[in-house]
């Protein structure tokens, strides 16, 4: 099989993170794979997976455009040449004339369920891929049931190609870290010894970043020694975050950090008093489970996926700023709750494995491949 990788930012958010973890499982359990790449990230997946054929696209694929055009006329050929049985497609689309079969991995359905939370002109190109894959994608991967049962609802005539598989966590990156691990991510952020809570994602609508610093500023309001807040992720498009800043007390620290190394995400993660994830709506929550694996204390939100991977081991709460602001204080006071929450998160985290992940993921191939060549026979 084939895995294109050309989608995947050079900054990993939750996609890349599937997609790199996924390579290095299923090149570590023995499958035939190739990964086309951007060049940059060749040598990457060369480390990650190094019984895999690696093959470099061309640098003009750096745009969206450009990775396009690609996909559609040149994927195609390289297939052909390498004469590749499946072709997965990790970030909604596919090459349409693909001589493969095709799986494509639809990671959630918030582009039809919640389209103000995305910029128009990306809602629209995704709902379109979407639609495109149920319809014609040999196999639909979705990350969780709350995904599957939206596209199910929303394209039926999907239903039958969805293949439910959800993501894993990559024990060696995220666990409970070391107070040296705590240390470097306290200095990566510039937090000195002040307790603080955590976020983890990108500042964008969905994220509900507005109502998690208006909460967060009610909770602590009233504190002799309030904790900060930091958030940490790519920046974002939501314009209400910067309004939701300036309205915090000045004596509240709010810490915009950026985007992390990931060599600083168990210490930040599992170095907090807890994790903050208010989403709006989820298609799994890969933040959720990595702050788990590191025996963090989590609040999220009961929203689509989050409770398939939260369970019973994280705290909930509601997606306003006053639902917010009570679950927070309520942690923040209960140490003992806390403690609980982190050691029963870092167990249930243990249930999600990318070798399970990857296991799935072969069978899906299989499947799709058998399903082509009856069609073609």
């Amino acid at each position: 099989m084939l895995i294109d990788a050309t989608a995947v930012p050079a900054d990993r958010g939750g996609v890349g993170r599937y997609v790199d973890s996924l390579v290095a499982a299923l090149d570590q359990d023995g499958a035939r794979l190739t990964v086309a790449c951007q060049p940059r990230d060749a040598g990457l997946y060369t480390e990650l997976a190094p019984r895999s054929r690696v093959v470099g696209a061309p640098e003009a694929t750096a745009t969206r455009t450009a990775r396009l055009t690609w996909e559609q006329t040149s994927l195609p050929m390289l297939v052909r040449r390498l004469n590749v049985d499946v072709v997965h497609s990790p970030h909604y689309t596919m090459p349409l004339a693909s001589p493969a079969a095709s799986v494509v991995t639809l990671h959630d359905a918030t582009f039809f369920t919640d389209a103000v939370l995305h910029a128009g002109v990306k809602a629209r190109f995704f709902r379109a891929w979407t639609v495109a894959a149920l319809r014609r994608a040999s196999v639909c991967v979705v990350p969780s049931v709350a995904t599957a049962s939206e596209l199910a609802r929303l394209v039926p005539a999907g239903e039958s190609r969805m293949e439910i598989i959800q993501h894993g966590v990559e024990e060696a990156r995220f666990h409970p870290p070391s107070p040296e691990e705590v240390r470097a991510a306290r200095d990566a952020v510039g937090l000195g010894d002040t307790p603080y809570v955590a976020f983890l994602g990108a500042l964008e609508p969905r994220k509900n970043v507005p109502a998690l610093i208006r909460g967060f500023a009610h909770a602590v309001a009233g504190r002799p020694n309030p904790p900060a807040l930091v958030l940490a992720g790519q920046p974002g498009w939501d314009s209400q975050v910067e309004k939701a800043l300036d309205a915090v007390p000045h004596r509240l620290r709010v810490i915009r950090a950026g985007y992390l190394p990931f060599d600083t995400l168990a210490g930040f993660l599992g170095g907090a008093e807890l994790v903050a994830y208010p989403s709006l709506g989820e298609g799994f929550g890969l933040p959720v489970l990595e702050a788990m694996a590191c025996g963090a204390c989590v609040l999220t939100t009961r929203r689509l996926s989050l409770p398939e991977v939260g369970g019973d081991a994280v705290a909930y709460c509601g997606v306003g700023a006053g639902d917010v602001a009570v679950a927070m204080a309520e942690l923040l006071d209960d140490a003992p709750r806390r403690a609980a929450l982190a050691a029963a998160a870092q167990r249930r985290a243990k249930e999600f494995s990318w070798a399970t992940t990857a296991e799935r993921h072969r069978e899906a191939y299989a499947m799709a491949a058998a399903g082509h060549r009856r069609r073609r026979g």
